[in-house]
């Protein structure tokens, strides 16, 4: 009987599974992918000689992980917030922008008047730039549209961004990011339009894989927020939040008692809400690149998750106003500079523990037989280089799904 044919061997890189805390380091070893999943992995000498092998790729002894993922991101908007950004340097706060009109708000006036195409355009070119740094799984939120369009047009070029790369696009819907201006003083009336009219017809058309929204003193309460999550629920939605970014609002507590995916930011969150998101089983995702654009000074509690054993994850938070940044290694940089996250954990931050906050652990965020062949090799001796070299780009190559892709 002819043994199954090999797609891809990958010979003589070094492996990191991430299935361990350590992040150990295998000595030179092979990955043989077929028809997209890891097939075959061990020593170069286990690998047998009489299966057919139908392409190869020398690693020459570079690093190899599991295939980054971007757990948390805003990536589908129109225009920039630079001014804004003089603004934050001249004095003014979060809540002072936010409050003059700006903010959100501004981003949502530019998206809700680009047209689909010109959206895509816009965001094609983040996504790119997220994909040669190592990403092959990315996590995009609606948000700054806010009525039931402009909401599906973010979701609709979403999805279409995942159709255009090689790349897996998760789609959040994130109506509950602010209030309108067409519903200013009502936040009552959008949430009721958000759970009427906006979910449900997301829900429908299956653009979503998850609802989001911000809980926080300068957006929604609680209260309304659990609302959101109860509509969530209905039509069959997992749920994830924007928890404890500016105080504390009990909110990463109240996510996890609906068994959310993820509460992210967290700065302010106490221990016992960190107590909730472990029985929860929910998972922290670490927004480093926000915490240093907005200048803050209170960290999230690394200690406290570590205490608690709650998985965090490691994200850009690519957004136009308070994290514009495509580069995950960076972020594993400052989580560890800026938060004191070891390495390692920055490491399984944008691989394990990111796919888990997606759900997606059965099938990527490790090097496993069975898994997605979603992998990168990188020019590094040791894992912890990746987050050592601050901005540097040691990708030598990217696969997605088995398959070498270069991108210009």
């Amino acid at each position: 009987m002819s043994k199954p044919a090999i797609d891809l061997l990958i010979r003589n890189v070094r492996v990191v599974t991430c299935t361990d805390d350590d992040c150990a380091v295998s000595p030179p070893a092979f990955i043989a992918i077929a028809h997209g999943l890891i097939a075959g992995m061990g020593p170069i000498g286990a690998l047998d000689p009489t299966v057919p092998v139908h392409a190869e790729l020398d690693g020459d002894g570079a690093l190899l992980t599991p295939g980054l993922i971007d757990c948390h991101t805003h990536l589908v908007y129109a225009g920039d917030r630079s001014r804004e950004f003089e603004m934050r340097l001249s004095g003014a706060s979060y809540e002072d922008i936010a409050r003059a009109g700006g903010g959100i708000v501004s981003t949502v006036r530019q998206t809700r008047n680009a047209n689909p195409l010109d959206l895509q355009a816009q965001s094609a070119r983040r996504l790119k730039s997220l994909m040669r740094h190592g990403v092959t799984t990315v996590e995009i939120k609606s948000g700054y549209g806010l009525t039931q369009t402009a909401e599906l047009k973010m979701l609709q070029v979403a999805r279409a961004l995942g159709e255009q790369f090689p790349v897996d696009v998760r789609t959040t819907l994130l109506a509950a990011h602010a209030v309108p201006p067409e519903f200013a003083g009502r936040p009552d009336d959008y949430i009721a339009e958000v759970i009427e009219h906006i979910l449900p017809e997301a829900a429908r058309l299956g653009l979503a894989d998850a609802v989001d929204a911000f809980c926080e003193n300068i957006a929604f309460t609680p209260a309304q927020t659990r609302r959101v999550f109860e509509a969530a629920r209905a039509h069959g939605l997992p749920v994830k939040l924007h928890a404890e970014q500016l105080s504390n609002q009990g909110g990463a507590a109240l996510a996890a008692g609906f068994g959310a995916l993820s509460a992210d930011h967290l700065e302010h969150i106490d221990e016992d809400g960190v107590r909730a998101m472990a029985r929860g089983g929910t998972v922290a995702v670490m927004l480093p690149g926000a915490y240093y654009f907005l200048r803050d000074t209170q960290a999230p509690p690394i200690a406290l998750f570590r205490k608690h054993a709650v998985p965090m994850a490691v994200s850009t938070d690519c957004n136009p106003g308070t994290s514009p940044t495509t580069h995950l290694p960076l972020m594993m940089n400052m989580a560890c500079t800026l938060f004191r996250m070891t390495p390692a954990e920055a490491l399984l931050g944008v691989t394990r523990n990111a796919a888990k906050a997606l759900d997606l652990l059965d099938s990527r965020g490790t090097v496993e037989i069975g898994k997605q062949a979603d992998l990168c090799l990188w020019d590094v001796d040791h894992p912890a280089e990746l987050s050592y070299a601050i901005g540097a780009s040691p990708l030598r190559a990217r696969l997605h799904r088995g398959v070498r892709h270069e991108l210009a």
